[in-house]
């Protein structure tokens, strides 16, 4: 089994001059940035772009010694997609759509441009942070909290998809929240802004 260089030594060693190593960077993290890229603007395209641009920004990041995220190369990278969307969505003026939830949401009735545009970006700032977070689950617990969150599938779908009863995919999505909660608090993230 081949071993994988750490992402920052890939980075040392892209910084001293090894142009392979910035593609092994951009090949290990591919599916997941473009997935996340995707997800926000449902357009193969323009997903196409914002990677492109994303990598632009790394490397001249990097070319310039301003990096310095000490190993967390993935959420700055991410970071850096999610400003980029955010730019995308500023410049043809529109934000992305998101399903309307059962709770009463005061900007659906606000329509202050300014106050949607920021709240959009909180929204996709705690969307991407539980994304990372959601990757820490058992995969058992992940695939239920997916299906149910993101995938809006019911408790009987779920488990006719998993081949689970109704009950345990119920107790995998509450152990899922349980233990959701216990890495939000062991990593001192505050979800809001």
């Amino acid at each position: 089994m081949e071993l994988q260089i750490a992402d920052s030594l890939l980075i040392q060693n892209y910084i001293n001059g090894d142009e392979r190593a910035l593609e092994t960077l951009i090949k290990r993290h591919n599916q997941r940035l473009s997935s996340f890229i995707y997800s926000k603007v449902n357009d193969r395209e323009i997903t196409e772009d914002i990677f492109q641009d994303t990598f632009i920004k790394v490397i001249r990041t990097l070319k310039k010694g301003k990096y310095n995220e000490e190993g967390k190369f993935l959420p700055w990278v991410m970071r850096i997609a999610h400003n980029l969307i955010i730019d995308h969505f500023r410049k043809n003026r529109r934000m992305p759509y998101f399903e309307a939830s059962n709770t009463f949401d005061i900007f659906s009735v606000v329509h202050d441009e300014k106050l949607n545009i920021e709240k959009q970006i909180i929204k996709d700032q705690i969307d991407e942070d539980l994304v990372l977070l959601i990757e820490e689950l058992p995969v058992d617990q992940r695939d239920v909290l997916v299906m149910r969150m993101y995938k809006d599938m019911s408790f009987k779908e779920i488990s006719e998809n998993t081949g689970v009863s109704i009950n345990t995919a119920l107790g995998r999505m509450r152990y899922a929240l349980i233990n959701l909660r216990k890495i939000i608090d062991e990593h001192n993230i505050v979800l809001t802004n």
